[in-house]
């Protein structure tokens, strides 16, 4: 956090610490900004998950390295997971989440460069740096929890993954639309989604750089530090014993790591698989645009419940569920859209309990002092599983087939079980 800022808060700062008032409309206000923020991201990342891999398919000519254009952008989200934390901690989620979302829109303008230029070169360098808006995207679910308190945590992170549907849903199925608006200009029809993107991820983080101010977590930093004991603002003044603090982390990270393997795994390769079997890009888009409103539709419903009926029962409802999308996906004959549909809603269904239990689980092992670095920490382990996932989904179905990953992927998911049930028995 900004020593300046710590040592000596400024009017504006202290007048939302003496004033609970003021806190509780800008919790509010925060809530309306990231939302819409989200809209536009949403629309932004929907792009690389829906033909990323049928773009990388189309430019390299074989099948074996299409869950690359998953991994690189999701091992660029990780180095930008890193780098949102670290500004968001020292100047502010203004700051650090606008700037992400604009070196997306960069890596995205990059994409549609490389695809004009047929450069595999230019491609790869830019999905990394598109990979920013993936990371910001996700990052963004936590600030609307910082001035939340411990009964509204969930359901804060979760208010803005709901308004993220607008956007990932109408990305897929914009595929079409953009791909001969992109022939239109003279630029392959694959890379037209990331055209959207691009302004999507601009737009997204000019709303943020703008409209988020006061920052959120300068107040609540401020809040911690100089504000007086109530019960509204005691959740950003709580002191948490090193051990929980560590345990809940742990806890937290694990949940979102297992499920981000399977989701992106299976996920990367179902384009691929449908393309293999005479679907067109308007049915990949609406499978995936199912896929993704799973992902985020169901999020309010699932804060509430993480908030009712606790972190532990819901992050064991991710792995049943994931367990339920693979064998469903494994056991799908590849001509029916219906199951396919059914499977990948599952998938996103399950990545969404464990998303938002997970993220709990960090917001109440953390304060503001420490919050959006160990935020931005454990968002690079999620990119980094899941740009393994992403990487290894195309070899597996290279040697061996869609059915094998998406089994595996589901007997991975178990895991959840016994972690959570061990890791709360050592509390």
């Amino acid at each position: 956090m900004n020593s300046n800022i710590v040592e000596n808060p400024s009017s504006i700062l202290q007048s939302y610490v003496e004033s609970p008032e003021k806190q509780s409309k800008l919790y509010r206000r925060t809530l309306v900004i990231v939302i819409l923020s989200q809209i536009f991201g949403g629309a932004g990342l929907a792009a690389g998950i829906t033909v990323g891999a049928l773009l990388a398919q189309d430019m390299l000519g074989t099948d074996n390295f299409t869950g690359i254009p998953t991994a690189l952008f999701t091992l660029g989200s990780a180095g930008a997971a890193l780098l949102v934390g670290r500004l968001s901690q020292q100047y502010g989620r203004s700051l650090g989440l606008g700037l992400g979302f604009l070196m997306g829109g960069l890596g995205a303008v990059g994409v549609v460069a490389a695809a004009l230029a047929n450069s595999i070169i230019l491609l790869l360098i830019s999905l990394l740096v598109y990979g920013a808006g993936t990371a910001t995207n996700l990052q963004a679910r936590y600030a609307g929890t910082d001035l939340a308190n411990a009964k509204q945590r969930a359901t804060a992170a979760s208010v803005a993954m709901v308004f993220t549907t607008f956007g990932a849903v109408a990305g897929p199925n914009l595929v079409n639309v953009t791909g001969d608006f992109a022939l239109s200009i003279g630029v392959p029809s694959l890379a037209g989604p990331f055209l959207l993107a691009a302004a999507a991820y601009t737009l997204a983080g000019i709303v943020l750089l703008v409209l988020l101010r006061p920052d959120p977590l300068l107040v609540a930093n401020a809040i911690a530090i100089y504000g007086k004991e109530s019960e509204k603002i005691s959740s950003v003044q709580e002191t948490i014993p090193m051990g929980l603090e560590k345990r809940g982390i742990t806890i937290g990270a694990v949940v979102m790591i297992l499920t981000q393997i399977v989701m992106v795994a299976i996920m990367t390769m179902t384009p691929v698989h449908m393309k293999h079997h005479g679907h067109g890009l308007s049915e990949v888009g609406l499978v995936i645009g199912f896929h993704i409103g799973s992902m985020y539709l169901p999020s309010l419903i699932t804060g509430i419940l993480v908030d009712k009926i606790g972190r532990t029962a819901m992050a064991i409802a991710s792995g049943v569920t994931l367990l339920i999308a693979g064998v469903v996906a494994a056991t799908a004959s590849a001509d029916s859209m219906v199951v396919l549909i059914i499977a990948l809603s599952l998938l996103g269904l399950g990545w969404n309990f464990g998303l938002i239990s997970g993220s709990a689980l960090i917001v109440d092992a953390t304060t503001p002092s420490n919050r959006a670095k160990v935020q931005g920490s454990v968002d690079v382990l999620i990119a980094l599983s899941g740009a393994s996932g992403g990487a290894l989904s195309g070899m597996v179905v290279a040697q061996s087939s869609y059915a094998t990953l998406s089994f595996a992927g589901g007997l991975l998911s178990l895991m959840l079980i016994p972690v959570m049930l061990w890791l709360r028995h050592k509390k």
